[in-house]
């Protein structure tokens, strides 16, 4: 792939022949993008919830949403989710087969030591409560891989509000303009246009050379190592 010509610090000339403003760092999001749930959301808790798991992971979901910004266990909220249900299920369990069940995108792990190696600041965004925050942290390449962690359970705020990604820009120490933003999840992705970031939608199924060309339409790419045409 060509990248686009830099003209200097501050714009760069697309291969469509636009001007940008020249993008420096890389704001990912993790599920969706970096990772998945083997199965699904849904399948993975089906063995253990049966024919309303949609209903109650639904509910489930709803819970979680106000602890995406605190510290709060995530746990015990969904024990009484189970309990409203009437089931005899131990949310630990309920919660090892679905929130604790990860698995990385090979691809788009490349993808990120690409742009790093491209000369990109290449940093992590992701809606998370504490407990997976932390399940992550100990399972997941991303403190190696990222140069900043960025949880909303430590940010306080969650994504799409758009103090997530003002509270993003400082941390990274850039400009929102100089960050391009991917997510699965369209109000995040409108959520960091608001505060001046690019911003593109773009998930795993849809494959990784769907997300490079629209990385492109910022005129952003990665190094595609030794041997790859110009």
């Amino acid at each position: 792939m060509r990248r686009a010509a830099r003209l200097d610090g501050h714009f760069t000339r697309t291969r469509y022949g636009s001007l940008v403003t020249t993008i420096r760092h890389v704001l990912f999001d993790a599920d969706g993008v970096l990772q998945e749930i083997p199965g699904g959301f849904y399948h993975s808790a089906e063995p253990l919830l049966g024919e309303r798991t949609r209903e109650i992971l639904n509910l489930a979901s709803e819970h979680e949403r106000p602890l995406l910004a605190s510290d709060d266990d995530f746990l015990p909220v969904l024990d009484g989710v189970l309990r409203e249900y009437h089931l005899d299920v131990p949310a630990a369990d309920l919660y090892a087969a679905v929130w604790q069940n990860i698995a990385t995108s090979a691809a788009s792990l490349d993808l990120v030591r690409g742009l790093r190696d491209a000369g990109y600041g290449v940093h992590l965004g992701t809606n998370q409560v504490r407990r997976r925050a932390d399940h992550m942290r100990a399972t997941m390449p991303y403190d190696e891989l990222f140069d900043v962690k960025l949880y909303s359970c430590d940010l306080g705020v969650a994504k799409p509000d758009a103090a997530f990604f003002q509270k993003a820009a400082t941390r990274i120490g850039a400009e929102p303009a100089a960050i391009l933003f991917i997510d699965d999840h369209f109000p995040n992705v409108e959520g960091a246009r608001s505060t001046g970031m690019a911003a593109v939608h773009w998930r795993i199924k849809e494959g990784h050379d769907v997300l490079l060309e629209r990385l492109a339409e910022h005129a952003v790419a990665p190094d595609v190592g030794p041997g790859a045409s110009a």
